[in-house]
């Protein structure tokens, strides 16, 4: 290429970036009245002009090309004061006016933390509270998901954990929408690592409704990590572990979980389980037995995180027959195998029994992981795989 020719792409190049830098500059100067406009309107206008501006929020927000210019946007009309009319709104007896308004909080509260913070403390909790026992699953499934935005500002937690709505989350279980209870378990997640709240967030009536979609769902995905952590907190309860064994199926699906869950689910669920036996040895122990326990509390002494290792030791010696036979083997592995083996086919041949079992052991587990392996792999599509 010839030196006129570079010459007159580079002007080109130049003269493109500067007509960029306007519209930006105009699209800003712009936006900038636009945020004055809505704040005026939700100040001091009507009720269709209040409507209105609340769905502008949630235009302009999406308007904005970029996360960072979405998330300026977000403090400009925080900082506009919008977020206290928008929190009247939400006690407005008129059901467009209660929807917007959620709809432009949530728009601001996202990936914002200080606007979080305002909106709570503008007093948004109880009407959200009240929409939470809505019949209408619209205006129920919006007031969940901002619970669920709000409670991840630490600030919040404890006054959202103070305020009644854990309850009406956890009814949500059962009766709500899919994403519904998928914010709802979140939201009960968030509000259960709140070391100030002065009230338990979760009761026994809990526990049906999160094994049931504990379940439903994959072992190792990160609702099951949050499911696990809300079971393993009610199994600390006298009440969690009682209903978790009355669930059909409660024991068992923790099982699974140990089985084929992420580091952080199986962690929670040996957890659960080891709790139950540690409260109530005769109780559990047997009932822990019958779900085949034993090969995923094995493989998690080994691939477990460090706290998971440590529990599944534990359960295991819990889970032998006598712990007055501790000689009878050098490791948790052939002591467990060595009590199956005697209960099997007697004192006498216990030795020869539990070689062949430990055999069978190591090849399930193996054939078992690869299975797992197989099984993630077949369910990662492109789109998970690529890179953000």
């Amino acid at each position: 290429m010839g030196e006129e020719e570079q010459t007159s792409v580079g002007v080109g190049e130049g003269e493109e970036v500067a007509e960029k830098e306007e519209e930006a500059e105009t699209w800003n100067q712009r936006k900038q009245t636009l945020i004055l406009e809505i704040s005026s309107k939700l100040i001091h206008g009507d009720l269709e002009s209040k409507i209105e501006a609340a769905r502008d929020i949630r235009n302009l927000v999406r308007k904005s090309s970029t996360s960072s210019s979405s998330s300026k946007t977000r403090s400009k009309l925080g900082a506009a004061g919008v977020i206290p009319p928008l929190v009247l709104m939400l006690c407005s007896p008129n059901p467009d006016a209660r929807q917007v308004s959620l709809l432009a909080l949530l728009n601001l509260a996202v990936r914002n933390e200080r606007n979080k913070v305002k909106i709570v403390m503008a007093g948004a909790v109880p009407p959200l509270v009240e929409l939470l026992k809505f019949q209408n699953g619209s205006l129920r499934d919006l007031a969940t998901a901002a619970i669920l935005t709000l409670s991840a500002a630490a600030l919040n937690k404890p006054i959202i954990a103070d305020s009644g709505a854990a309850p009406l989350l956890v009814e949500i279980l059962s009766s709500g929408s899919v994403q519904g209870k998928v914010d709802a378990v979140t939201a009960l997640h968030n509000l259960s690592t709140c070391k100030e709240n002065s009230t338990t967030i979760l009761d026994a009536t809990a526990v049906r409704p999160l094994i049931n979609l504990l379940k439903e769902c994959k072992k190792y995905s990160k609702f099951a990590e949050k499911t696990t952590a809300l079971l393993e907190i009610l199994s600390n309860s006298e009440e969690g572990r009682t209903a978790i064994s009355n669930t059909e199926g409660g024991i068992l699906t923790l099982v699974e979980t140990v089985e084929d869950g992420s580091l952080i689910s199986t962690q929670h669920a040996v957890g659960a389980l080891l709790s139950m036996c540690q409260s109530c040895r005769d109780k559990y122990r047997e009932l822990i037995l019958n779900e085949g326990a034993v090969p995923g509390l094995l493989r998690l002494t080994v691939d477990g995180t460090a706290e998971a290792r440590e529990r599944a030791h534990t359960l295991l010696d819990l889970l032998r027959d006598s712990p007055q036979q501790k000689q009878l083997a050098s490791s948790v592995l052939e002591r467990i195998v060595y009590d199956i083996a005697t209960r099997v086919d007697g004192a006498d041949k216990a030795a020869e029994t539990a070689k062949r079992l430990l055999e069978d052991m190591v090849k399930r587990s193996m054939e078992h992981s690869m299975n797992r392996i197989e099984q993630r792999a077949a369910s990662c599509t492109p789109s998970n795989t690529q890179s953000t």
